[in-house]
């Protein structure tokens, strides 16, 4: 055998055996995620409101438990879908309901807003394919 091939086949190998490099936790088939209210559309007087959230073939669970059929919502709120491949941010826009919440009181100013949730694993990384439900419009008056 010549150096040439022996260099290849130990090149495949060794990459044969390498953990995959991805940090998504597989998604569970059929999986859906969808805001039960609002509905799209809605005129909401005042800026505090509940949003409830909906999740269909899989469960909702705390951050922390490492499980593929369970996983934690996250409300998009003005904003587009975050890179679906790194950890979802927390911030203004990205809301964490980390501890298994499936309805949140929020508050919002005076305006037209969507909203749009996104389902993290226990390291607040989406699945993959990702879980995300359609984006809403509401408008606070």
């Amino acid at each position: 055998m010549s150096a040439r091939f022996l260099l290849r086949l130990l090149a495949a190998a060794t990459l044969a055996a390498a953990p995959s490099l991805s940090l998504s936790t597989a998604a569970p088939p059929n999986a859906e995620v969808y805001i039960i209210w609002p509905y799209d559309g809605a005129v909401i007087s005042g800026g505090k409101f509940w949003v409830r959230m909906g999740l269909r073939n899989m469960g909702v669970c705390p951050k922390g438990v490492e499980s593929p059929r369970c996983g934690h919502h996250h409300l998009l709120v003005d904003t587009e879908l975050p890179p679906l491949d790194k950890e979802i941010p927390s911030d203004k826009n990205h809301l964490h309901f980390g501890a298994g919440e499936t309805d949140a009181r929020i508050e919002l100013p005076p305006g037209k807003h969507t909203l749009q949730l996104l389902m993290g694993d226990a390291k607040h990384v989406p699945f993959e394919p990702p879980i995300y439900s359609k984006k809403i419009t509401i408008t606070v008056k």
